[in-house]
C-alpha cells in the first residue's frame, strides 16, 4: 500500500497512475471536502511535463475538454494603464489554460471512491524501521505504511523524515482577489484584463489578473515587502495607479486573501531514505515561475511509473529521485521572475522577456 499525504495535483496524479497500474493507494488530505476552498486560478499546462503527466494518468482527453479557449493571450501595462504589449491567443494551444479546480476534480473523479480520505490532517510521521513509517493524524489516529509520499506542500509534515530544510521568505507578498460577473459588474477591470492574463507592473509591485470562466476575474496584488508587512493596507500601496487596475483590489467580491511566497534552498535534495520520498512543493518549493504545478504533476507521474515498473520499492524511489533532483534544479536556475516583474526596469523587463528582445524594451 502506498500512502500519499496531500491531495493536490501532484499527489492526485501519482494516485491515478498507481491506480491505472493496479497498485493500492490511499491519499490523506487535511481539507474537509474537495470544495472546502477555492483551488487557485488558471494554469497553463506545458507540453514537456504537465501534459505527459496527464497522458500517463490516462486523462489527456479529459484535460483537453477543460481547456478555456483564448486564455493564452496576455498583456503588459504600466501603472498608468498604458498598454505596452498586447499579445492575442494565436490559437496554437501550445500551453493550454485550464482552471486548477476543474483539473483537480478531473483527477478526483478518475479515482475510486474512498481512495482520498478527506478531513485527515497529518501532524507528523516517524520511522518504524525497515522502510515502514507511522503517520500521526490530528484526531489522534495513526496510519502505518510501507511507502510514504509527502505531497503536502510548502510546510510538509513528511519532509522532516528526509531533510531538515525549511522554507524561507522570498521577499514577495501577495493579496488574492476575485471579481465575479466582471463584464457587467466590473467593466473597467474586465477591459483592462482582456481575454487572458494581465501584468500591470512597476518597480517593487504589480497587479496581475486572469480571466477565468463565467466572467470571473482572479486578481493578485504582489509587492516586494518585509515578511511582516500588513496586507490590510494593500490598497494604499497602489495609490496613484490607474483606477481600472486598482479595481482588481478594491472591488473584490470576496475578502482578499493575503499570502507570502516562500522557497526551499536551491538544489534541495536528500539522501535516499528507505520507504519515503517527496514530490511537488514538498520537494522543491520555489518562487512562482509558471512551472510549479507542471513539475508537481510530472513528479507524480514519474514516481507512479517507477513504482509500477519495479517490484522493489527502494529501486523505484532511487530511480525517481535520480531524475527529480536535476529536474528541479534546472527549473530553479531559470530567470528570476520576481526581478523581471518587480525589479528597477519593470515593466519593460517583462516586455523584453515576453517578446524575446535583448535588453530593455520600450
Amino acid at each position: 500500500m502506498v500512502t500519499i499525504i496531500g491531495a493536490g495535483l501532484g499527489g492526485l496524479v501519482l494516485a491515478r497512475v498507481l491506480h491505472v497500474h493496479g497498485v493500492p493507494v490511499t491519499v490523506y488530505e487535511a481539507e474537509a471536502a474537495p470544495d472546502a476552498r477555492r483551488q487557485g486560478g488558471m494554469l497553463d499546462i506545458h507540453p514537456g511535463n504537465g501534459q505527459p503527466a496527464l497522458e500517463a494518468a490516462g486523462l489527456l482527453d479529459g484535460f483537453r475538454e477543460l481547456v478555456l479557449p483564448g486564455r493564452e493571450s496576455y498583456r503588459v501595462l504600466d501603472r498608468e494603464g498604458t498598454v505596452l504589449l498586447d499579445r492575442p491567443d494565436d490559437g496554437t494551444g501550445e500551453r493550454p489554460e485550464v482552471q486548477r479546480g476543474e483539473l483537480r476534480q478531473l483527477l478526483l473523479d478518475a479515482l475510486p471512491r474512498g481512495v482520498v480520505r478527506w478531513g485527515h490532517k497529518v501532524t507528523g510521521a516517524r520511522p518504524l524501521g525497515g522502510g515502514r513509517h507511522e503517520v500521526s493524524l490530528a484526531d489522534g489516529a495513526s496510519v502505518v505504511t510501507d511507502l510514504l509520499v509527502g505531497a503536502d506542500g510548502a510546510w510538509s509534515r513528511v519532509r522532516p523524515l528526509v531533510s531538515d530544510a525549511v522554507p524561507s521568505y522570498v521577499g514577495v507578498s501577495v493579496v488574492e482577489t476575485f471579481l465575479f460577473d466582471a463584464d457587467t459588474r466590473h467593466p473597467a477591470a474586465a477591459k483592462a484584463v482582456g481575454a487572458g492574463s494581465l501584468f500591470a507592473l512597476a518597480p517593487g509591485q504589480g497587479i496581475l489578473g486572469h480571466r477565468e470562466s463565467g466572467g470571473t476575474l482572479h486578481g493578485y496584488a504582489q509587492l516586494v515587502r518585509p515578511e511582516d508587512w500588513p496586507a490590510a493596507q494593500v490598497a494604499a500601496e497602489f495609490d496613484g495607479w490607474a483606477p481600472e487596475l486598482t479595481a482588481l483590489i478594491t472591488e473584490s467580491d470576496v475578502p482578499p486573501v493575503p499570502r507570502r511566497l516562500y522557497t526551499l534552498p536551491p538544489g534541495h535534495r536528500w539522501d535516499r531514505t528507505p520507504g519515503v520520498t517527496l514530490l511537488g512543493d514538498a520537494a522543491h518549493l520555489m518562487p512562482p515561475n509558471g512551472e510549479g504545478a507542471n513539475l508537481a504533476m510530472q513528479d507524480g507521474a514519474e514516481l507512479g511509473l517507477a513504482i509500477a515498473r519495479h517490484g522493489d520499492v527502494e529501486a523505484a524511489l532511487a530511480e525517481y529521485e535520480a531524475g527529480l533532483f536535476p529536474r528541479a534544479a534546472d527549473h530553479a536556475d531559470e530567470e528570476d521572475m520576481a526581478e523581471l516583474m518587480f525589479g528597477p526596469d519593470a515593466p519593460h523587463s517583462m516586455v523584453a522577456l515576453l517578446t524575446g528582445a535583448e535588453g530593455t524594451a520600450n
